[in-house]
């Protein structure tokens, strides 16, 4: 039992069994806490959590990144091969051909300020670093079409440097999850990283925007079919979906089955 209601990564797994909502965590420590066993559970729910954007190198996951921006991954994904093949170095973006650049980019939206981006991301590689990608954070975040978001997905999959990613999904779950009460993401991003073993950060961050992809969505939340459900203070709120059933209908992508074997509803 966790604050009353029945484990659903263990006993009886039933997430309908949830008798009522856990606390918001109410002091730092036990935001830490809360965090750690979240933390815990997720990677029993994904074990195998990754970056969804296809990559074979640093430069490309910065393009790729910058694309998803009002996007989604397989959209980008769907852009990328014939643009990673046009444009294999940093030389490559900073001579693009604006028109063409923009035409290969446009279905990913945003194309013109993306495009932009992506040309002045090359000059400035090519100006300041030898054509690189840098594998710091203070570079990272000088270079064009580059935040701490971005900058931090890149160091963490392309250089294996640890770092939170506080996107849409990370910031919705964490806000539900009471493991914060800032909306800007720099403050939630320390919120983090100070609840959190350092090795953890990139590794938690997946493995929540895989969560807030396959269960615990923006609109309607499939709370009846989430094994977080006796962690989570917002269970059953607004538009969340009690009813395991009709949670489980909610649960999608490919660890759907394992997902909904973790609170007793697999098929």
């Amino acid at each position: 039992m966790v604050n009353g209601r029945v484990d659903s990564v263990g006993g009886d797994r039933t997430a309908s069994r949830v008798t009522r909502r856990a606390k918001p965590p109410a002091t730092p420590l036990a935001r830490t806490r809360r965090a750690r066993q979240l933390d815990a559970q997720l990677a029993v729910g994904y074990p195998d959590a990754h970056c969804e954007l296809d990559f074979t190198t640093p430069l490309e996951l910065a393009v790729a990144t910058i694309l998803s921006a009002q996007s989604t991954d397989a959209r980008v994904n769907m852009v990328t091969p014939a643009l990673f093949a046009r444009y294999r170095t940093a030389a490559d973006y900073a001579g693009a051909s604006r028109t063409e650049l923009e035409d290969m980019i446009k279905s990913t939206g945003f194309f013109r300020n993306k495009t932009s981006s992506l040309i002045g991301l090359g000059q400035a590689l090519v100006e300041r670093f030898d054509g690189q990608l840098p594998g710091t954070l203070a570079d990272l975040v000088t270079l064009p079409g580059f935040g701490r978001k971005t900058a931090n997905v890149v160091l963490g999959h392309a250089f294996g440097v640890p770092g939170v990613t506080v996107d849409t999904h990370v910031t919705r779950l964490v806000t539900r999850w009471g493991l914060t009460t800032h909306t800007d993401p720099v403050k939630i991003e320390a919120d983090l990283n100070a609840q959190l073993p350092r090795a953890q950060w990139t590794t938690f961050s997946d493995r929540t925007i895989f969560h807030g992809r396959r269960v615990c969505h923006a609109k309607k939340p499939a709370c009846g079919a989430c094994f977080l459900a006796p962690l989570c203070p917002a269970y059953g709120a607004g538009a969340g979906v009690v009813d395991p059933e009709a949670a489980a209908a909610l649960v999608v992508g490919p660890e759907r089955d394992h997902v909904l074997g973790l609170v007793g509803l697999a098929p």
